[in-house]
């Protein structure tokens, strides 16, 4: 049997690869919209916000699924309930409660005398432990994720252009934004089992950025991102196996790094199209201002 195949003979591997998959095609669609809207940081506070719930859920036995998705959603919840009823920017709030929650899961942890061989799942992830349940409440994830992104379609893409024309047309910009936040919360839950709590926002991002270098519709660009995010999950976990390395952290990286070849191979075409464009061809025709117009087109996208 080829030496590169011999993963896949493995029955926990092949979980972890199904598992991660599925994570692949929430983060490609969820971190479509991150990327847009500039949400990066959000993605990164929830992230660190669940960190609380984990350690509680560890510490008294119940299952950290729950205990993550809890502290996600109290996090995101105080997140709206800061900015409408504070005087703080929404990053002031966002950056308030990430240090707030951060903290509290430090307390926990550090008062546990459960966590010695837990630190390293709890951070960086544990996707070879996913089990059959795991991968179906992945699936049912799945499931949501693209139902709430093509029911609030319209709503998110007139919204990201102008929050004025969606109130004039009837989308309630706030409820849009509210159910994003939403999605960025479930991305980042089920995510975290995966990549862990430091590293999820580079599945998040990364595949996304990797797309947004080829496309310029948004449906078009879910796609690539999902396809980006699966093959950084095979390539992860393909040399997790043969190198001894973290499976995580191989994930999160091979990520990182289809993204940066993806952003050089797309510079080295524009340059190579350049010198080939006649002298007299106007700016117009140049590959290289597609995706300044991208912005411009968001409303074409609705139809």
């Amino acid at each position: 049997m080829p030496f590169l195949l011999q993963p896949f003979t493995v029955e926990f591997f092949v979980r972890a690869l199904a598992g991660g998959v599925l994570v692949a095609v929430i983060c490609g669609v969820v971190g479509t919209w991150v990327v847009i809207r500039g949400m990066a940081f959000l993605g990164e506070a929830i992230g660190h916000g669940m960190l609380p719930g984990v350690a509680l859920a560890t510490v008294l036995g119940a299952p950290v699924l729950l205990g993550a998705a809890l502290s996600a959603a109290a996090m995101s919840g105080a997140i709206g309930l800061l900015q409408r009823r504070g005087r703080l920017s929404y990053d002031t709030s966002i950056g308030l409660l990430f240090v707030a929650m951060l903290s509290l899961g430090v307390i926990i942890v550090s008062h546990s005398r459960s966590f010695a061989t837990d630190a390293t799942a709890l951070l960086f992830g544990d996707i070879l432990a996913i089990r059959p349940d795991d991968i179906a409440v992945l699936a049912a994830a799945v499931v949501v994720t693209i139902g709430v992104a093509a029911g609030f379609h319209r709503s998110f893409v007139v919204t990201a252009f102008d929050a004025r024309i969606a109130r004039t047309l009837g989308l309630r910009p706030q409820l849009a934004h509210v159910v994003l936040v939403a999605l960025v919360t479930v991305a980042v839950v089920a995510s975290y089992q995966a990549v862990g709590t430091l590293l999820v926002v580079g599945l998040l991002l990364a595949p996304a950025v990797a797309a947004r270098a080829w496309t310029t519709r948004i449906p078009a660009t879910m796609i690539v991102a999902t396809l980006v995010g699966a093959a950084a999950v095979l390539t992860g976990l393909l040399v997790s196996w043969h190198f001894a390395t973290a499976a995580g952290a191989s994930i999160a990286a091979a990520a990182v790094l289809l993204a940066a070849l993806s952003a050089s191979i797309r510079a080295v075409l524009a340059r190579a199209t350049r010198r080939r464009r006649p002298v007299d061809a106007g700016p117009a025709h140049s590959p290289e201002h597609a995706p300044e117009l991208a912005p411009v087109a968001l409303p074409e996208r609705t139809r």
